[in-house]
């Protein structure tokens, strides 16, 4: 059986959030032919209350049962359902045991990747997982030594140097090493969606790049020895680039991705330009992973008002990437 053939993952998020929601309306608008190669890795009972709640028709079947119900590989969770909105540690314990299963079926080789629908950080390590959310939670499961988050619209796409840590801690990662990796990680992965020879622009990392010193060193010291680096091996990367031109440069056509040095300088501009279409993905990972780019609305959840636009997104790139020759190694990223 080819990845062509498998099914992608989706998982279901903290039971509390919208989770449920986004994910039973975007599988009861996919094309039929799309929603039979899904599987979705929760809890039936809250898939049920998120069907009622936004009033779609949709069934649902058991993996191991034949039908055209969306199917689902049902985990049992002591404490739920839980009532919508609320910060519980079940629910963090749901949520992480919804991904590690998903991870165990995408490493066996019986699912192709992994849609994963939003957690919360907190109801997480209330549980006793310590994660700073998927991205580090998916390294530690799959054991890459690394993993990079890279946001994907239409128009704008931007991979991160660091994600969620202090901004303290994400200038002290930006070294000639980690930036490197993130280049190499994001142009593999273009060329693996067929892009020839992508167009990479690294934004820097102080006011207009340090002013020659003037607003700091880094931009000298560790983003352009990156660069150089990245264009001696092949790769059409360009920079540093002012942070505060850069991303309109690229919306514009100039590049086809931004090497963003930490968490809040790539998401405004995605967020801005994509609040509802963004598809965050992680590369770097022995599996592929795609998410709808937003949290879990605990405002909202349980009015059948969230906009499932997002995971509708992340599962056609999902399939795409199932559907795409898989050249993306950990160890030549960062090698």
């Amino acid at each position: 059986m080819t990845a062509e053939d498998l099914p992608v993952a989706i998982t279901m998020g903290d039971p509390a959030g919208v989770g449920p929601e986004v994910i039973v309306k975007a599988a009861a608008e996919l094309d039929p032919r799309k929603r039979m190669r899904v599987l979705v890795i929760g809890s039936l009972e809250d898939l049920e209350r998120a069907r009622k709640v936004t009033g779609v028709d949709l069934a649902f079947r058991r993996r191991s049962e034949a039908g055209n119900g969306l199917a689902v590989e049902h985990i049992d969770v002591p404490g739920l359902p839980i009532p919508y909105g609320k910060v519980d540690p079940a629910a963090g314990e749901a949520s992480f045991r919804f991904i590690a299963r998903a991870v165990s079926l995408t490493l066996k080789g019986e699912t192709a990747g992994i849609v994963t629908a939003p957690i919360n950080k907190e109801a997480l390590n209330l549980a006793g997982h310590h994660y700073d959310g998927h991205t580090g939670m998916l390294a530690a499961l799959t054991k890459a030594p690394s993993s990079f988050m890279l946001l994907a619209s239409e128009r704008l796409k931007a991979i991160h140097v660091s994600t969620h840590i202090s901004l303290a801690g994400a200038i002290d990662r930006v070294t000639p090493d980690r930036v490197l990796a993130t280049i190499r990680a994001g142009n593999k992965h273009l060329k693996r969606l067929g892009l020839g020879a992508p167009r990479i622009a690294v934004a820097g990392l102080n006011p207009h790049c340090g002013e020659n010193g003037l607003f700091g060193d880094e931009d000298t010291r560790n983003i352009e020895p990156a660069v150089a680096a990245a264009r001696a091996e092949g790769i059409d990367a360009y920079g540093p680039i002012s942070a505060d031109t850069v991303f309109y440069r690229a919306h514009e056509g100039a590049f086809d991705l931004v090497v963003a040095q930490y968490h809040d300088q790539g998401h405004i501009p995605m967020k801005l330009v994509a609040f509802d279409t963004a598809v965050n993905v992680s590369l770097g990972l022995p599996i592929d992973r795609t998410s709808v780019d937003h949290g879990t609305a605990f405002d909202i959840a349980g009015t059948g008002r969230a906009n499932h636009g997002n995971m509708i997104t992340a599962i056609d790139y999902a399939l795409r990437l199932a559907d795409a020759p898989r050249d993306i190694h950990t160890a030549e990223i960062i090698q």
